[in-house]
């Protein structure tokens, strides 16, 4: 049974239906990339999945014992959350919440958790910083070691390089793409086509097209072609 399936499902918001009759499945150790235009559903699909808003019809399923609260998730970033005035331990602490039930403190577990999660996004240096005077590139690793610390088996990225430099950019498609590698999937919302080409193992296009299929599939599609061939020129619309 796939790890997560999506059968007809209907988005929307307001009572207005944004995305209709969708439908995909994700496997073990996939790295779906999903695109489309401004405004399609992607950041509406990854809150619905994570049951933070309910479709207005369809399914998903959940596979192999997975649970919402077994999915690690990094949102998109607002100014007030790049501002918060936590410790990045703390912050990466706070990933382990979903498994401490009613204790109001953290185990010896998940502390040592949260330290390898640091170690593996080669932020332990920072752990007594303060997240707000981090760089960009600091706290989207500060982020993704707090969604490790949910779980290792699924992650959802909401536009994980957003605002970040070239640099930054390049390192955390490096870093996600290695977890990938170590068995992790992998569901991550991305405006970067060409990006997406180079790491994703799927595609879900969604919009006024909907696609879902292998990279290699998606490229032989005339969508794929099309918004590659606009993306690589820089000329598509932000997708």
């Amino acid at each position: 049974m796939p790890l997560l399936k999506i059968e007809d499902l209907s988005l929307g918001y307001d009572s207005r239906t944004i995305l209709e009759n969708l439908n995909f499945s994700v496997e073990a150790g996939d790295y779906l990339c999903i695109v489309g235009e401004n405004g399609s559903g992607k950041s509406t699909l990854m809150k619905t999945i994570l049951g933070l808003q309910q479709p207005i019809g369809g399914r998903i399923i959940a596979g192999d014992g997975l649970t919402r609260t077994g999915i690690g998730y990094l949102p998109q970033q607002t100014e007030v959350q790049r501002d918060f005035p936590a410790s990045v331990r703390e912050i990466v602490l706070s990933g382990c919440q979903s498994h401490t039930g009613l204790r109001p403190f953290y185990s010896k577990e998940e502390k040592k958790l949260a330290a390898e999660s640091m170690e593996r996004m080669d932020i332990s240096q920072l752990a007594g910083r303060c997240y707000r005077e981090l760089s960009g590139g600091q706290q989207q690793r500060v982020l993704l070691a707090r969604a490790l610390c949910a779980t290792r088996e699924l992650l959802l990225l909401d536009e994980p390089v957003a605002g970040l430099d070239p640099l930054a950019t390049a390192e955390m498609y490096e870093l996600i793409d290695s977890l990938n590698k170590e068995g992790v999937t992998i569901i991550m919302v991305s405006h970067d086509i060409v990006s997406s080409m180079k790491y994703a193992s799927h595609i879900l296009h969604i919009g006024s097209e909907l696609f879902f299929g292998t990279r290699d599939e998606y490229m032989s599609s005339d969508t794929g072609r099309y918004f590659y061939r606009q993306s690589e020129n820089g000329a598509c619309p932000e997708v």
